[in-house]
């Protein structure tokens, strides 16, 4: 009696508690049980929320929270789509999404505009209002094809950028029509609307990204920087509703504002799609599902026919849109049931017109009875329409999604011990730790979940008091650096050493474990010393033939705008050459900056060639006078990072100016984050023992990922 005075069991249920553990119970199992019967646990979680909502069982009505929640869920849909997609991709197929954008506007809007007006009888604004919804789509099924990996593929990015110019069309038709109801379409609403529009974008776009720097810069807590992340989106979200348009749009341009400030590879991007994954993006679809009532197919003729025309029409219309899409870039099948599985999906856009046009009354009949300007057969076939769009979508999506991943993983050619990816960060400074692996995380191949190794190497001279601090020390920071390499959902072999000096610590770790990377830290208020620029140069470049990195982070690396690699003379010719480029690539494609290649003509030409295969943003400058090196300083910006491709003495891209480096460095660079890199050369004593005429030379390259294997075929080729 006293349990059943403190939860209130009547239905709907009212106790918090009892409602929160009953949404989490559908998220755990909902997707586990639908799975097994092959239904995409999107689909699972919108039919788990119509049988408990108020038209199934009637377990929870879908009050505030659940329409808070799922608000929150549309919003971060909305934002991880901006800020996953790959802006080279998109800049480069911008032209693709805007004719993908007006096909999937135009063709629901006449095809739905003409069955209004001809197969159910609706006036003019009221079938353009039925035309917009169809042209509307909610990205649904963008968290099913990212979980699956292919969110990067080409066909994903068009979709995404058509949705924005798609939905945005269609909320300025509602705008329109609204207006043009309550008689207010006039050269003042046109102006005022164009104007907002503009100041949104501007402000969003420009401030944004200045704003999410300077925080970054200053706050490194995880909490708050998560939370500064949830801020800016719901900002992007008010300032769009104030400038006219729907709140999904200001998430999606957020999204894009920040994306170069969130490396993908980063924790809090980690966090930001764990938290949607887990919490937000559930609540929205179980949400979703609480609309869909059943019953409507049973209440009248009327209702049954208006829900199968517009399941008909905006079916088709977004099938056409996705075919003529496919044809006019040879897509493939797979790749247009991905722009059909993202474009049919009828949700967030679709539901604020139907309830607009629902409340609008524009006359009354005989008996008194409020004439809408969408009936009340209309509001309840959108549910239904709902309902049966994210059913094909996903299944659709998902299949698509799976022979693209399959297909990507066929592909690839399996691991090697003996050739995989390794990279060696020694640690012994808490305060770069972080950073540094950072670094690691963003050069590496993303399918290499498990090839950072973190050393962290004891003398073995100290006295038992010394040896003793000095071992807690070096355990306590080789845990920290696995927590660290965990929130990025990576894992980290954790090497601690015992040696006379650090020098022989780590050559014999990288001949044991044969490590192909080299990342070393340097202090951020001090600059590269003597006696470490002597153990470098006569110690671990002289015993090991790996790429080695030497990093200063005076920033954190989220928040580089751009990187300048300076390259020097005839490194197209040194074997560690596809090597060292795959990494920059890699931090091209993770960070979204800017890189900027200061080389000799012929070494531009030959990154170039892979530049336009791999597009990713990227600029050319022609230089090849290392005695005026520090002319270069003046095109450095504070929020650069400069990056330096050096050689061992007497190697094939050797300079003789490259000994000055490091004193320009410490003058002139102080307050700029740099990278030194080594490459692998012939000569010197080999742990991988590559050969440039000999085949295997070209094994590892085709084992990193799509840029090796392009490079693996020019060097081939030449």
């Amino acid at each position: 009696m006293i349990l059943l005075d403190i939860f209130d069991t009547t239905l709907p249920l009212t106790n918090p508690v009892l409602k929160f553990l009953l949404i989490l119970v559908i998220i755990l199992f909902a997707p586990i049980i639908l799975n097994k019967i092959k239904i995409p646990h999107l689909l699972g979680l919108i039919i788990a929320g119509a049988v408990i909502g108020p038209y199934g069982i009637n377990l929870m009505q879908r009050d505030s929270s659940i329409i808070l929640s799922g608000t929150a869920g549309l919003l971060y849909i909305m934002f991880l789509a901006g800020l996953e997609i790959d802006l080279a991709d998109f800049k480069k197929n911008s032209d693709k999404s805007i004719v993908f954008g007006l096909y999937t506007f135009i063709i629901p809007m006449v095809l739905g505009t003409l069955s209004g007006v001809y197969i159910l009888g609706y006036s003019m604004p009221t079938s353009v209002l039925l035309a917009s919804m169809f042209a509307s789509h909610t990205l649904i099924a963008y968290p099913l094809i990212s979980k699956l990996g292919v969110a990067k593929n080409k066909a994903v990015n068009i979709t995404v950028g058509g949705t924005m110019i798609t939905d945005t069309l269609a909320l300025l038709v509602l705008a329109i029509i609204v207006g043009m109801t309550s008689g207010e379409v006039n050269a003042e609403f046109w102006i005022r609307l164009t104007v907002s529009i503009i100041i949104f974008a501007l402000v969003v776009m420009l401030l944004f990204p200045i704003i999410g720097r300077w925080f970054f810069k200053r706050f490194d807590d995880n909490v708050s920087q998560y939370i500064f992340v949830l801020v800016m989106v719901f900002l992007g979200a008010v300032l769009a509703e104030m400038a006219g348009i729907e709140a999904i749009i200001g998430a999606f341009l957020a999204g894009l504002a920040l994306n170069r400030l969130i490396p993908h590879t980063s924790p809090l991007m980690n966090r930001i799609e764990f938290v949607g994954n887990a919490i937000f993006i559930p609540f929205f679809l179980i949400g979703v599902g609480m609309l869909i009532d059943y019953r409507a197919f049973f209440k009248d003729l009327e209702t049954v026919k208006v829900a199968s025309v517009m399941i008909i029409v905006a079916t088709s219309s977004k099938f056409i849109a996705a075919w003529l899409t496919q044809k006019t870039y040879n897509f493939s099948n797979d790749e247009r049931r991905l722009i059909f599985g993202l474009s049919n999906a009828q949700a967030a856009a679709t539901l604020a017109a139907v309830l607009v046009g629902y409340n609008i009354i524009i006359g009354e009949t005989e008996t008194g009875e409020p004439i809408r300007l969408l009936s009340e057969s209309i509001l309840n076939g959108t549910i239904l329409m709902i309902l049966f769009s994210c059913t094909i979508a996903s299944f659709v999506a998902q299949k698509g999604a799976k022979n693209i991943a399959l297909l990507e993983t066929t592909a690839e050619t399996e691991d090697d011990d003996e050739n995989q990816e390794k990279i060696l960060i020694p640690i012994s400074n808490g305060d770069t730790l972080g950073e540094l692996l950072n670094l690691g995380v963003t050069i590496k191949s993303k399918k290499n979940k498990d090839g950072l190794y973190a050393l962290s190497i004891v003398n073995n001279n100290n006295n038992a008091d010394t040896q003793g601090a000095a071992d807690k020390h070096a355990k306590k920071i080789l845990k920290k650096a696995a927590v660290t390499a965990s929130a990025t959902d990576n894992f980290v072999h954790q090497l601690l050493r015992y040696d006379l000096n650090i020098v022989n610590g780590i050559t014999s770790v990288v001949k044991e474990n044969r490590i192909t990377d080299i990342i070393l830290g340097l202090h951020v208020k001090k600059g590269i010393s003597d006696s470490f620029l002597g153990n470098l140069t006569e110690g671990i470049l002289t015993k090991c033939n790996t790429t080695t990195l030497i990093y200063k982070p005076a920033q954190p690396f989220g928040t580089i705008k751009r990187h300048i690699i300076i390259v020097p003379e005839n490194a197209e010719k040194e074997i560690g050459f596809p090597f060292w480029i795959v990494k920059i690539w890699n931090i091209a494609r993770n960070s979204g900056a800017k890189l900027i290649f200061y080389a000799s003509q012929e070494t531009l030409k030959f990154i170039k060639e892979i530049q336009i295969k791999h597009p990713i943003e990227c600029e050319f400058e022609e230089f090849d006078n290392w005695n005026d090196f520090l002319i270069i300083a003046r095109d450095v910006q504070k929020d650069d990072n400069l990056i330096i491709v050096l050689s061992r003495k007497d190697k094939a891209s050797y300079n003789k100016n490259m000994i000055k480096i490091p004193t320009y460095l410490n003058n002139y660079f102080k307050d700029v984050s740099y990278i030194l890199i080594y490459p692998m050369q012939e000569g010197v004593v080999d742990s991988l023992e590559i050969d440039l005429k000999n085949p295997t030379f070209i094994e590892p390259l085709e084992k990193l990922d799509e840029i090796g294997k392009t490079l693996a075929k020019i060097f081939k080729r030449k």
